[in-house]
């Protein structure tokens, strides 16, 4: 494993062009990410509130979003950014949200401006908190990191709310209140992030989630216009739970699974994303016979 932090790792990956992160949904998807090449990986709020079986208004706690991203941690090297919702409340909750996720082994993580109880960044009915009350959340936040290089990005939701240019006002005094990077949500074209991208030239990620307001631009596109990390956040999931559901109806209706095992992993595929066999060396090691 690397010497540097996770933090470190994370902004070393996005100087040599935009970082894919792919939300991860369990510890196991981490683990494939990382075979994959992949070069961070991401817990989503709204993943992680799904498959806990509650819509993603703020429900789940701090804790569980922390024991979460452990789990995803012991398994997986790369560094992980985490949702961290609306910090979990004001400037001092927020100092104790940084110290355990830092503490959790995450490189970084974001913070919105939304009120309580949140929305989807890309549903209506929203409302914020005022710039300056999120101002002190991310001061808080910068205060509170041990490690330098652990990454403080703030999500704004004004252009859904206020509209642009009230988008780009805030993350301006974001940027000014510490913030290492800007997640502007729900930008409604291409134009839009160029333009957010010129107006704010500090690092930028893209939320590149399905079904959203926003048009699902490629990578190369998002390089071009300057964005240094670009989240597919539920891409996985979705893609699993449709898998999961269709399924779940064969199951039900004709009483056999024989038709899906042709679209299934193997046993023998699952063990070798696992690692099974170096598990089974190491036990055997652990005898004295380490053939």
């Amino acid at each position: 494993m690397s010497a540097e932090s996770p933090g470190t790792r994370l902004r070393h990956a996005w100087i040599n062009g935009p970082v894919l992160l792919p939300g991860v949904f369990s510890p196991l998807v981490a683990k494939m990410a990382e075979r994959l090449g992949f070069q961070a990986i991401y817990l989503s709020g709204g993943a992680l509130s799904a498959g806990s079986g509650f819509p993603d208004i703020g429900l789940l706690t701090l804790s569980e979003f922390v024991a979460e991203a452990q789990r995803i941690t012991q398994v997986c090297t790369l560094p992980l950014v985490s949702d961290a919702d609306t910090g979990f409340g004001e400037a001092l909750n927020v100092e104790r949200t940084v110290r355990l996720l830092e503490a959790a082994g995450v490189a970084g993580i974001h913070l919105e401006d939304q009120t309580l109880p949140k929305r989807c960044g890309h549903l209506s009915g929203k409302s914020l908190i005022p710039p300056e009350a999120m101002a002190s959340k991310i001061r808080a936040a910068v205060a509170s990191k041990r490690d330098p290089n652990f990454v403080i990005i703030a999500r704004t939701d004004a252009r859904g709310v206020n509209g642009f240019d009230d988008a780009v006002r805030r993350a301006k005094l974001y940027v000014e209140a510490g913030a290492d990077a800007i997640f502007p949500e729900a930008l409604e074209s291409a134009q839009e992030y160029q333009d957010f991208a010129e107006a704010v030239p500090v690092p930028l990620l893209a939320n590149m989630t399905e079904f959203g307001k926003s048009p699902l631009l490629d990578a190369a596109e998002l390089d071009r216009l300057g964005y240094k990390m670009i989240l597919f956040p539920l891409t996985a999931f979705r893609s699993a739970m449709q898998a999961t559901e269709e399924t779940l109806i064969a199951l039900k209706t004709i009483g056999h699974q024989r038709e899906r095992v042709p679209t299934m992993m193997t046993r023998a595929e699952l063990y070798d994303r696992l690692g099974y066999t170096d598990y089974e060396a190491r036990d055997r090691s652990y005898f004295g016979d380490a053939t």
